[in-house]
């Protein structure tokens, strides 16, 4: 049996795992103890520990009113998610970069969505999503959400080292990949599946209607727009005429959501 099988049996185990209810006495200990492990800021969760049947529930929690804001500066692009920055990139020559030295197609990473936007000049943001991270995606900007598809793919984990030693993950790695229309252009957002990871949710889309939404979803800024039940990588990708990153925005840097990541959008 080949290792992408068996990465898919895997992660197929640990999510069914994930869904088994878990007795109400036992959850808050369980969840505490998750929490303590991985660094998971207890305060932020709305619904009390026990209010979560399994740890499925429990990745995707809601936090608590004000926890995340999002800035009243229109020119500021804000973080879609809480993450980690792994990588700032301009596009050349069709190329941005998973990890240093590792560079990458950004034509495969989007499969067949906007095959005609010119993203030579443009910007890529990619966030990677850890355990303790909540794991809701919003979008940064108004728009409307006109596409959606699930491609399929790898499920290698996106662990910084191994982003270091594959010459490939992202763009072969199962993944959905979204469109948005915005008021400076096209927002590519691609939600990367990984090792554990291959539940992708998209609020309002079913992964079977996979391409072009027969009635495009209107988002205001700040609206869910789709979460992992599990953490993985969010990739924001924006033409020349998008925002840019912003200065000093250092790689490794842990981000909230709402966080500015970028300025501009002509």
């Amino acid at each position: 049996m080949s290792s992408t099988p068996l990465r898919r049996g895997l992660s197929l185990f640990v999510g069914w795992l994930t869904t088994l209810a878990i007795p109400r006495p036992l959850r808050a200990p369980l969840y505490r103890a998750y929490s303590r492990a991985y660094g998971v800021d207890l305060s932020e969760v709305r619904l009390p520990l026990e209010e979560h049947p399994n740890f499925a529930a429990f990745f995707v929690r809601r936090l608590v009113d004000g926890a995340r804001s999002f800035p009243a500066d229109p020119a500021i692009f804000p973080s879609p998610c809480d993450g980690t920055v792994q990588s700032i990139d301009e596009i050349h020559a069709d190329t941005i970069l998973q990890a240093k030295g590792r560079p990458y197609s950004v034509r495969e990473l989007l499969g067949p969505v906007g095959t005609e936007v010119e993203l030579e000049g443009g910007t890529a943001w990619t966030i990677y999503l850890s355990p303790r991270d909540y794991h809701r995606v919003h979008t940064p900007v108004a728009g409307r959400l006109v596409e959606a598809v699930w491609l399929p793919g790898a499920r290698y984990s996106v662990a910084p080292k191994v982003l270091a030693a594959r010459a490939k993950v992202f763009s072969i790695n199962e993944r959905c990949v979204m469109r948005i229309e915005t008021g400076f252009g096209p927002l590519f957002y691609v939600m990367v599946g990984a090792l554990n990871v291959g539940r992708i949710r998209v609020v309002g889309v079913e992964p079977a209607s996979s391409g072009k939404l027969a009635t495009p979803r209107t988002l205001a800024r700040g609206d869910e727009l789709a979460r992992f039940e599990m953490g993985s990588t969010v990739i924001c990708i924006v033409p020349r005429s998008g925002p840019r990153a912003l200065a000093g925005l250092e790689l490794g840097r842990p981000l909230a959501m709402g966080e500015a990541i970028g300025h501009g959008g002509r």
